[in-house]
């Protein structure tokens, strides 16, 4: 797999074959393109459970919020929300992406992403952020604000069954929400009860 350049990304952009929208030219990395931060953010409402159950849907475990233009949202030390990004992001079937932070803002405690960082050929959606802030001060986020960066990669073909296929289980395709964990979908189907038997001879 290589990393696609400046010079690759814009021509994908301009042909449509990869979409980042809204889009400005000044975003333009020299491998990656900045996306900035919506103004949604799913916060996590720890007195509504004992614990987070993965095998079970908990649908008031997070709250949805919004923030106005100019209104901070403030993260505080060893918080952990929901995001995302202001930017809608589509992938053909030969490209996965990954999703970094901005170093400066790594520089301050702010991390974008836990695990999510990988974008499968075939997404639609805009991209969930895992935001905690690892500092020992409290960080105000703001709408608008640049909060990450995408580069591309090329693969050796094209994947058979892209994102959102029938039959992959893809749960997140066309979010335009901050969306919560789906996991418990999940549980039983990719659940590992103790190694298979040997075949018998």
């Amino acid at each position: 797999m290589s990393v696609l350049s400046d010079h690759d990304i814009a021509a994908l952009l301009a042909s449509g074959r990869v979409k980042v929208e809204p889009y400005d030219a000044a975003d333009l990395q020299p491998s990656s393109v900045d996306l900035h931060l919506d103004r949604s953010f799913r916060v996590f409402r720890n007195n509504r459970y004992a614990f987070i159950d993965v095998r079970a849907p908990q649908p008031d475990l997070t709250e949805l919020l919004n923030v106005a233009d100019e209104e901070p949202f403030v993260l505080h030390p060893g918080e952990f929300v929901l995001g995302q990004t202001l930017e809608w992001v589509e992938l053909p079937n030969d490209l996965v992406a990954r999703l970094e932070g901005k170093s400066s803002l790594g520089r301050l405690g702010l991390l974008i992403h836990s695990t999510a960082g990988y974008v499968d050929p075939g997404w639609k959606g805009k991209l969930t952020l895992e935001l905690s802030n690892v500092a020992k001060l409290p960080i105000a986020l703001y709408f608008g604000m640049k909060i990450g960066q995408i580069s591309f990669f090329e693969m050796s073909s094209p994947v058979d069954r892209p994102y959102g296929s029938s039959g992959l289980g893809s749960k997140y395709q066309g979010q335009s929400e901050p969306t919560a964990s789906a996991y418990f979908e999940d549980f039983e189907k990719g659940r590992r009860m103790g190694a298979p038997e040997a075949p018998t001879k």
